[in-house]
């Protein structure tokens, strides 16, 4: 802890430099280059970094489709050996971010990593990269202290989560499992067992053609699209009474399920004979997504029957683009217990236990690598993917300080 305390300038600036890196997602090769340089030069362990190979992934259970592959977007993993007879843990963090946005929009440079009003502002500062900082410097305080571990750590800086998650897949392809695993994913503190998953949809909507000067012989499509948009509300309603789960209590701003896109038509002077809906919905920790996926169909089917057109021409539901299924450990696993241990001694208090109200990778590491992992991460949430995004210093030296904890706790010093 003193180590961590004494150089508090260093842990800052750290996660400053990570933000200068403007890493959006495709573009991580130089935050790549950096991190891994930085691993090898100030903790001196082993550094595996690599493209991931997107033929591989196709063949994967958990693969999600993309269009670009990964040429110069390489996986970075750091590689700390212990002295043996300990348990291994992994710590799990992507590097790209989304675009920032017009810049005018920002009160500050968006790639600036500034310090304001004890906040480091900057695209990515929360999501995710003040997690990368703070697991990074946890083990850069214990290996400056001269401390050995007995358990190996496993330090992983994916790509590709933003729009995949592939890139923690293809760590796990490679080999890398653990004990248990820790995401320093946006959790403001609190300690999350579990996760959401998203589902992303298209709806196609057909009308009737027919010229504007006969419009009222055709079937507007645009017409027939605002009732698809009441049959997804009213679905959405119908799970926010049905749904439960104990980490979200507040069920209704977990699994909203809405149209986020409406595109109708083709020119301004002609009849509107096509209309082409998208969203998403979420799914707690419990649920099959495709049991959800049929629901949600079925749903739609049944909704617009009472309408004549539509009941001979069906909307048609296509899934595709972003998927993410939930995850959950127990609220008792060791991994859990020994982060609120940690909390506890570094920060003299009782973390919040709740779920995560986004989709995370940790649904690879439980589905795919037997690696029970959770989450927490100094990133406040509700500053995830905001314009002026940022994380608190307070925070980020905390949470420093519950990972180095739990590392020492969970692998054990030799």
């Amino acid at each position: 802890m003193s180590q961590i305390d004494n150089n508090n300038d260093e842990i800052v600036n750290f996660l400053r430099e990570l933000i200068k890196y403007p890493s959006v997602t495709g573009d991580e090769k130089d935050i790549q280059n950096f991190i891994s340089g930085w691993l090898k030069g100030h903790l001196g362990i082993r550094v595996d970094a690599w493209e991931p190979d997107l033929n591989e992934l196709k063949r994967h259970p958990g693969y999600v489709p993309v269009e670009r592959d990964y040429k110069n977007r390489p996986n970075v993993v750091g590689l700390y050996k212990g002295k043996g007879s300990g348990r291994s843990l992994l710590l799990n963090g992507h590097v790209d971010v989304i675009p920032a946005g017009p810049t005018d929009a920002w009160q500050t440079d968006p790639w600036g990593g500034n310090i304001r009003d004890g906040k480091i502002f900057g695209r990515g500062a929360s999501d995710m990269k003040a997690g990368l900082a703070a697991y990074t410097m946890a083990m850069n305080a214990i290996i400056k202290s001269g401390l050995n571990l007995k358990g190996d750590v496993i330090l992983e800086y994916t790509v590709d989560e933003e729009l995949s998650g592939n890139g923690t897949l293809a760590a796990i392809t490679r080999g890398y499992t653990a004990d248990a695993g820790i995401s320093g994913e946006t959790s403001t503190m609190s300690v999350q067992p579990a996760c959401i998953g998203r589902i992303w949809y298209e709806i196609q909507v057909k009308g009737k053609a027919a010229g504007i000067q006969r419009q009222w012989e055709g079937v507007n499509a645009i017409d027939k699209g605002y009732l698809v948009v009441k049959a997804v509300s009213d679905f959405q309603e119908e799970r926010m009474r049905r749904i439960k789960h104990v980490l979200y209590p507040n069920i209704r701003e977990t699994i909203p399920c809405l149209v986020g896109v409406f595109q109708a038509g083709s020119y301004p002077s002609a009849f509107p004979d096509s209309c082409l809906l998208k969203g998403s919905m979420a799914t707690v920790p419990g649920e099959d997504s495709d049991s959800v996926k049929k629901e949600f169909a079925d749903n739609l089917r049944s909704y617009t029957c009472s309408d004549t057109w539509l009941k001979d021409h069906p909307p048609l539901v296509k899934y595709t683009g972003y998927f993410a299924e939930p995850s959950e450990i127990p609220v008792d696993h060791e991994i859990v217990k020994c982060l609120r241990s940690a909390y506890q001694t570094a920060l003299g208090t009782q973390p919040n236990i709740s779920g995560r109200t986004g989709a995370a990778d940790i649904r690879f590491l439980n589905k795919y690598a037997n690696t029970p992992t959770v989450i927490f991460g100094p990133g406040p949430t509700d500053q995830m993917h905001a314009t002026n995004e940022y994380a608190r210093i307070n925070d980020l030296i905390a949470a420093t300080k519950v990972y180095a904890l739990t590392i020492l706790d969970w692998c054990g010093i030799a």
